[in-house]
């Protein structure tokens, strides 16, 4: 039988534990040279391109330094464009939390038919936008659609709404609440099933009703969640496009151009000008960015 020496026995015994701390470090290296190349990367060249003048077509770029920025400050369509993003985002977002939270708490249990309804509702999460936006473009159109029958019946007449000021926008709130609360309702439900069931049973020892309990033990033990699942959906309305470019292309009259759509039209058609889209696009970014910090504030005092 093969002996070793003490010498080689603290060598190899040194070697091993390098081999395993590398090991960590070997596997996330393919995902970190990906976020390199498609998110650290991307997100540097933006700044840059957005102080050029250029087009889309890259064969002519001109240096203008914070000139792309000065003329965010005087473009009045860009300023309706933030304030139609904030306010989709405001209505948006605490409607579909509100009603995936309802719905979590009503469908928390696994019965067969709970999984059945949870199936349903999270159909349109997984469906593509495009064709959610043509789906609702028939079903609201004013000639053909079902909804505009079904107004006419009522008595309210010829209803154009998706080519009505001020009706437009809520209309395409309702669609992306109906196309959203699905995923809220699914991480919601996954929180509330996490809750110790012994927190339930003490409470109801103490005479708590559902409501009592509800508010007193189901909400406080998910709000990590909540909050996780807040801070998700404001980022993804902040940059919302897919589904009302798809619905309205942001109109009537601009009343619901979001600064997306807005940035896609002055990259891709209007003027052709990708410097000044992508400072646009760097605008929106600063502001996604002091939100989620604020977000991130709020939290951390709420839990501690």
């Amino acid at each position: 039988m093969k002996t070793y020496s003490q010498k080689e026995i603290s060598k190899n015994s040194f070697r091993l534990p390098n081999k395993t701390k590398m090991a960590p470090y070997v596997f996330i290296l393919p995902a970190f040279i990906l976020l390199i190349m498609f998110n650290i990367y991307p997100l540097i060249s933006s700044f840059y391109i957005s102080t050029l003048d250029m087009k889309v077509s890259f064969d002519t770029a001109k240096f203008v330094g914070l000139d792309n920025f000065k003329a965010i400050l005087s473009d009045a369509r860009f300023f309706n464009s933030l304030k139609v993003t904030l306010l989709f985002t405001a209505t948006e977002v605490p409607a579909q939390m509100i009603i995936g939270l309802i719905m979590s708490a009503i469908l928390k249990e696994n019965t067969f038919w709970n999984k059945v309804f949870r199936s349903i509702y999270f159909i349109p999460v997984v469906c593509s936008s495009t064709a959610i936006g043509i789906m609702f473009q028939i079903i609201l159109h004013s000639n053909i659609g079902i909804v505009s029958y079904w107004l006419k019946l009522l008595g309210f007449g010829k209803v154009n709404l998706l080519n009505t000021p001020g009706l437009t926008l809520i209309v395409v709130v309702l669609v992306s609440v109906w196309r959203s609360f699905g995923i809220s309702t699914v991480i919601l439900i996954s929180a509330m099933q996490n809750v110790p069931v012994s927190y339930y049973e003490a409470s109801e020892l103490d005479g708590a009703g559902k409501i009592r309990q509800f508010f007193s033990i189901t909400l406080p033990n998910i709000m990590p969640s909540f909050w996780f699942l807040l801070m998700t959906r404001v980022i993804g309305s902040l940059q919302v496009f897919d589904l009302i470019f798809m619905l309205t292309d942001g109109g009537p009259n601009h009343t619901t151009e979001t600064l997306v759509t807005y940035v896609y039209e002055r990259a891709f058609d209007m003027g052709n000008r990708m410097g000044y889209a992508t400072a646009m696009s760097e605008f929106l970014f600063l502001i996604i960015m002091v939100i989620t910090i604020i977000q991130y504030i709020i939290m951390v005092k709420t839990e501690n």
